[in-house]
């Protein structure tokens, strides 16, 4: 029962490999069959937490694993995407580029200062997992995302420098810091509140 969060999280990379495999390959159907695979390896990544958090096996190892197969995942379903829908990602790619590189400066801001990747499940980055789902399921059927992209966008910048300015407050690695309110008290030495569903 104790393994059931590793599964779950290992079964996400596997989804977006076989994900980026059949866009690859444009197998028949793809459409229909990435919507479902990319729906269930969004279940897993509900799910790893909860029940991790109810076996009382939510440790910080776990987190960070959580953590990294998530990248890994959403990188890979991307990779799938942009072979699938080039014109879109070709059309947008300054936006991209913008939302990718603050990604990649948050990480790059986290090792730094405490030589470790980032872990801190907010609750604002769930709700962008929420549009990007969204926004890929949209590219995946049409192979366009019209003004859903454009929200997706902005609502990831905004979490992303949420992200950035929690690792500046922390004065010491954390993982599951709901938002930059929960690290301002973390510095402060003062204890913190989790919602035992969405972060513990």
């Amino acid at each position: 029962m104790k393994k059931i969060p590793v599964l779950l999280i290992y079964s996400r990379l596997l989804i977006g490999i076989v994900i980026f495999i059949c866009s690859l390959l444009h197998i028949n159907h793809y459409s229909v069959i990435a919507v479902v695979l990319f729906s269930l390896g969004l279940l897993t990544d509900i799910f790893d937490g909860i029940i991790a958090r109810r076996l009382n096996v939510s440790t910080e190892k776990l987190r960070r694993l959580d953590s990294t197969i998530d990248q890994a995942f959403f990188l890979l379903v991307a990779a799938a995407t942009y072979l699938d829908a080039r014109s879109f990602f070709y059309n947008n790619r300054v936006a991209l580029f913008i939302l990718l590189g603050i990604e990649a400066l948050a990480y790059v801001i986290c090792f730094l200062k405490f030589r470790k990747e980032i872990a801190t499940h907010t609750i604002s980055s769930k709700i962008w997992t929420l549009f990007l789902f969204a926004t890929i399921i949209q590219l995946m059927c049409f192979k366009n995302a019209f003004a859903l992209f454009q929200v997706c966008f902005y609502i990831g910048i905004i979490t992303r420098l949420e992200i950035i300015a929690i690792i500046f407050v922390l004065r010491n690695w954390t993982n599951d810091v709901p938002s930059i309110y929960q690290a301002v008290l973390l510095r402060q030495g003062k204890p913190i509140k989790r919602h035992k569903l969405f972060n513990g």
